[in-house]
């Protein structure tokens, strides 16, 4: 491998001579081998949206070369369409800042830029900190870069979040006659439709998407152009506000300037607040993905009221066997996602005086589980829920069994004797209404009437029969 030597503070360092990033990042590889964790691309793709609007402020302020600007402008756009992406190597756990990060995005603009003006690698013509980084530190371009990328994936995740509440709303029109046990404690309960089950699972997502929603409009402020501790050192009053309108004319959102680029600097709580949002739906997803574990189990001895589409062969070793496996995935990546949020918030509450020093681990783990939760959702509606069958025969078998069916009768013989009823129905392995019947207990069209599971999925206390 051919290596050209670059300088910096510390002194003199081989870089290799077809990298485009340089002497910074070339140390940060050799400090920094604890992971296999690296940046996201849609990380790199926000970083790489701030630099531009940066670079475009700067000119309009003729604070940077027009030429050199727009050499920088280019390269992001380069690298926001998806090039050089084998130049960002490095591992999240760095320094808390996320300094080498920074620096390597810099180092990586700047040698593109100098070589579309016909410059080296390394002549730093076009220079990482006085052209690419001008007007900024890493205490604002990796949070506000965080906060980028989290609200441009946010359409996508929105999008199958909604796929996924309309698949379910669909089940539960199309289950909605399907009469069956409901279940506490994994004990008979009075009985339920189907449909009702379905209806309840969209109607959690629904509110769990509208605590996505409100935590990310928190997220479209941005501290970028704050400097090293928000108070805009080094560059002028009109500098953030150009930079975020570069910055929405580019990437056609909606950003603004923080109320309080101080703030912005040491708090990272907004992101802490979407994570949240993300946990908390992650924690209903994972019940409703074990609730339908639970409803196909069998086929023989399990409840079987339920089946799943069929995705892959279950065993290795069992022949026919098939397995939930989309919401055994679903149930990992929401486990993944309620993990990342510890981290989260531990990583927020930990910073110290005018910055948090954890930010790389706070922006990564807040992206994974954004990305992989979208993909999670997507998954499961299409290939999980989209598919779902009844056993309608199975579910009406149960609810016509089940012990709890006597609750229907508490109005008319009173707790005691119903309970009483239930005991000697388990323990005779007779129904109810048979026991009813036979000890005179209501005529057969009371009987019939007040044991109709039809009657009891709706409100009816004190129900008295016409």
């Amino acid at each position: 491998m051919k290596f050209r030597s670059e300088k910096d503070s510390l002194g003199v360092k081989k870089v290799p001579a077809e990298a485009y990033y340089g002497v910074h990042t070339q140390r940060s590889i050799e400090n920094f081998k604890i992971s296999w964790k690296r940046f996201p691309r849609s990380f790199i793709k926000a970083a790489c949206r701030l630099k531009k609007a940066c670079a475009q402020a700067n000119s309009e302020m003729k604070l940077l070369d027009a030429r050199k600007a727009k050499a920088v402008a280019r390269a992001c756009d380069e690298i926001i369409k998806g090039k050089l992406t084998e130049q960002f190597p490095l591992d999240i756990f760095q320094a808390g800042s996320g300094t080498s990060t920074n620096m390597n995005i810099n180092e990586v603009i700047a040698n593109r830029a100098n070589e579309l003006l016909g410059k080296k690698k390394g002549s730093k013509f076009v220079h990482a900190n006085d052209d690419v980084n001008k007007g900024q530190s890493t205490n604002n371009v990796i949070p506000s870069s965080a906060r980028v990328a989290l609200v441009e994936n946010s359409a996508e995740l929105l999008e199958n979040i909604s796929l996924l509440i309309k698949e379910l709303k669909i089940k539960g029109k199309e289950f909605s006659g399907v009469l069956k046990s409901g279940r506490t404690h994994l004990q008979d309960a009075v009985p339920i439709t189907l449909g009702q089950e379905f209806n309840a699972y969209a109607f959690a997502l629904e509110k769990r998407r509208s605590g996505v929603e409100e935590t990310l409009a928190k997220l479209r402020f941005l501290g970028i152009g704050g400097n090293a501790v928000g108070t805009g050192l080094n560059t002028f009053p009109a500098f953030r506000a150009k930079i975020i309108r570069n910055l929405n004319r580019n990437s056609k959102q909606k950003f603004l300037q923080a109320q309080n680029g101080v703030e912005a600097t040491q708090f990272l709580t907004d992101i802490a607040a979407f994570s949240s949002a993300l946990k908390l739906f992650a924690i209903d997803l994972n019940k409703i993905s074990n609730d339908l574990r639970l409803l196909s189990s069998g086929p023989r001895t399990g409840f079987g009221e339920i089946t799943l589409p069929a995705v892959e062969p279950g065993s290795s070793i069992m022949p026919g066997k098939i397995n939930p496996s989309i919401a055994e995935a679903t149930n990992m990546a929401c486990i993944q996602v309620m993990g990342n949020d510890a981290a989260i918030s531990i990583a927020c509450a930990a910073g110290q005086l005018e910055l948090n020093t954890h930010m790389p681990l706070i922006a990564f783990n807040a992206i994974e589980s954004e990305e992989m939760l979208s993909n999670a959702v997507k998954t499961f509606a299409l290939k999980c829920v989209k598919g779902i069958k009844a056993d309608r025969e199975k579910c009406l078998w149960y609810v016509e069994n089940s012990a709890a069916l006597g609750t229907a009768l508490n109005p008319v013989l009173g707790y005691d004797k119903v309970a009483e009823l239930v005991k000697e129905s388990l323990r005779k392995n007779k129904s109810i209404k048979q026991l009813v019947l036979e000890k005179k207990l209501l005529s057969k069209k009371d009987a019939d009437f007040y044991l109709n599971p039809k009657n009891l999925t709706r409100p009816n206390l004190g129900l008295k029969r016409k």
